[in-house]
């Protein structure tokens, strides 16, 4: 199986949810299809903006909040917004879209879909009952269902999982142990200047070349 036919196939299950917590019970294969290709384009777009974005804020793809909030606000999720560059001219933060983004997120429409995801407790209207459990999300439970050997050996790396740590490239041989040196050297002015050749010449004719007329 293709790397895009299994991203597509990991998220067909999470549209289905969300076609579910909406209203609907059946639907052909064809419009499921389109459904999933659009969700997909959808998240690649806000992916690439928020690594643009964090490529540009802090020079790494390692995501923080602002980067996202940048990403939605590219793509128009977050609306009334104003510009960054009409924030900086009223010299105030404006902050209606994420408000009112928050507000849409939490309201009653979507209470199904986060039931679904375990944001909120499918058994409120369950008398108390002392029982210690674990809430885990959908995403998290659905890692575990397809992954066996655990997370850290199949997720490492990616965003599902966790950063991997850079180790450093031994060079063998030469004046320098790793890439980070030798890439620090190459930046490096040089400070020395041009010495002058004191190679002997290797022929008569440049022997001739290089004295004196007079000397001819």
């Amino acid at each position: 199986m293709s790397s895009n036919a299994l991203f597509t196939s990991l998220l067909r299950t999470p549209v289905l949810h969300i076609l579910r917590a909406a209203g609907f019970h059946t639907t052909k294969s064809a419009v499921l299809d389109t459904v999933v290709d659009l969700a997909a384009r959808y998240l690649i777009l806000l992916a690439s903006k928020a690594a643009a974005h964090s490529q540009g804020n802090h020079n790494d793809l390692i995501l923080n909040i602002t980067d996202v909030r940048m990403a939605l606000q590219d793509v128009g999720a977050l609306w009334p917004q104003k510009s960054a560059m009409e924030e900086h001219i009223l010299g105030e933060e404006d902050m209606r879209g994420v408000e009112a983004f928050i507000k849409w997120m939490k309201g009653d429409e979507h209470r199904e879909i986060r039931r679904i995801a375990s944001m909120i407790d499918s058994e409120a209207a369950m008398p108390d009952v002392d029982i210690p459990t674990e809430k885990e999300d959908f995403l998290t439970a659905l890692k575990k269902k397809h992954n066996k050997t655990g997370e850290s050996s199949r997720f490492q790396g990616t965003v599902l999982g966790t950063y991997s740590e850079e180790k450093p490239i031994r060079i063998e041989g030469g004046p320098f142990e790793t890439i980070q040196e030798w890439s620090a050297m190459l930046r490096k002015p040089s400070q020395e200047g041009h010495t002058p050749s004191t190679a002997q010449p290797s022929s008569a004719l440049t022997s001739a070349m290089s004295s004196p007329l007079s000397d001819i």
